[in-house]
């Protein structure tokens, strides 16, 4: 057979550079629209993860307060949730599971302020800005609302 004359079933047997290109036009605008929406669940994940470590922070700190009387200062800070402070006599943790106090999920150090200025503790994330105020991702994630 020879090779100069092609028959239509050999031309038909591949894509042509317009077809492939129709389909990349199409990923991409799939990726424009889909893409900003998942990164918005994310986003939000991380928020309403904050705000569940923040309810398993604020249990942990009354149940120290149960048993040692009073929560912990300023200089203990939340470490007094998984090491034992100097002065309590009936400290009997660590009140926390793990061997160290969480950090929120944008990597930082959870707020710790006793007395509280909105309750008897505050305890708060700054967001992933970490910075006071913000808005969407950039919000703070309190224990007080």
């Amino acid at each position: 057979m020879n090779k100069a004359y092609r028959t239509e079933r050999d031309m038909a047997s591949g894509f042509t550079l317009i077809e492939l290109l129709v389909v990349l036009v199409i990923l991409g605008l799939l990726a424009g629209l889909v893409g900003p929406q998942v990164m918005k669940y994310v986003g939000t994940s991380k928020t309403k993860t904050a705000r569940l470590q923040l309810e398993d922070i604020s249990a942990a700190l009354d149940l120290y307060r149960l048993e040692v009387g009073r929560y912990p200062n300023a200089d203990e800070g939340l470490e007094a949730l998984v090491k034992k402070p100097d002065n309590p006599k009936n400290w009997n943790g660590p009140y926390l599971k793990k061997t160290q106090v969480p950090i929120d999920p944008w990597g930082y150090e959870y707020q710790y302020r006793f007395p509280g200025e909105h309750g008897p503790f505050d305890l708060y994330s700054l967001g992933n800005d970490h910075a006071a105020g913000g808005g969407g991702e950039a919000a703070d994630v309190v224990s007080w609302k």
